[in-house]
């Protein structure tokens, strides 16, 4: 029933919040729509730019970690009624939790954080919670679908990139929320029907930079390079069984195994 209050809200937001960029949760929007934004957005960006880079960012148990206190903060500015602000103060509060193991068990501690990813208001108020974070640099967009979040940055504003990444960071922080840039990724979007070379953005710390597709959709380009990579590691290792690392020693193997099978998984 609180949701009738809420999704309201979202439409007319105060300045500090924004929920035109979220997708997940909130009437009329879906997965397919989040899609087609990006999709719309790259496209149209790349009439313009040389090629535009999309950041994949991953939260670490983003739903688990929401904290309460910072949450309601953000739903207090919502123009929501004292006495629906007043039940989800309730609904929040109060919940303890202990660990029992056989006949023991601990003290029982407040519950701060985390919301259930699958009850009715868990949801909505995970888009509340992700409502402040926004671009700094302008021409920088943001595409969320609930705790998956998509940093869209043109060539011409390349340079923004670990800005961007700081400020997402810092929001985190501030948020009770962890960025995992090692699951996170970034994929580099080009037109290739303009004729001129393009300087590829240099690769970000931390960020995984997977497969390349042609714009025919072919990957045969990157099975080519991972070929070519392999095949190098390939070469080093018979230099190190010639200079007596023995095919059957661990260490062979083992380097076998973290360059050359690790790699080629790619290509799956």
């Amino acid at each position: 029933m609180v949701l009738h209050f809420l999704h309201p809200t979202f439409s007319a937001p105060p300045s500090t919040l924004n929920f035109s960029d979220q997708f997940a949760f909130r009437p009329s929007e879906s997965t397919t729509a989040a899609l087609i934004y990006i999709f719309h957005t790259v496209t149209q960006l790349l009439t313009n730019y040389q090629y535009v880079t999309v950041i994949a960012l991953d939260f670490t148990k983003a739903f688990d970690t929401v904290r309460h206190s910072t949450l309601l903060d953000k739903m207090a500015d919502l123009a929501m009624s004292d006495e629906v602000y007043n039940w989800l103060v309730s609904y929040f509060n109060g919940h303890r939790h202990c660990i029992r193991y056989g006949i023991s068990s601990s003290a029982l501690l407040e519950i701060s954080a985390g919301i259930i990813q699958d009850s009715g208001i868990g949801p909505a108020s995970y888009v509340v919670n992700s409502s402040d974070l926004m671009a700094v640099k302008r021409g920088n967009l943001l595409c969320k679908y609930a705790d998956d979040t998509y940093l869209i940055i043109t060539s011409i504003n390349v340079d923004t990139r670990l800005y961007e990444l700081a400020n997402v960071e810092n929001w985190s922080r501030r948020n009770n929320l962890i960025l995992n840039r090692s699951k996170s990724q970034e994929i580099t979007f080009i037109d290739r029907r303009r004729k001129c070379s393009i300087q590829h953005p240099p690769l970000l710390p931390d960020i995984y930079r997977g497969v390349t597709v042609s714009d025919s959709l072919s990957v045969c380009g990157h099975v080519n390079n991972v070929v070519t990579s392999c095949t190098q590691s390939v070469q080093a290792m018979r230099i190190l069984r010639a200079r007596g690392m023995a095919t059957g020693t661990i260490g062979l193997h083992v380097i076998f195994n973290a360059v050359v099978v690790a790699r080629s998984r790619t290509v799956r």
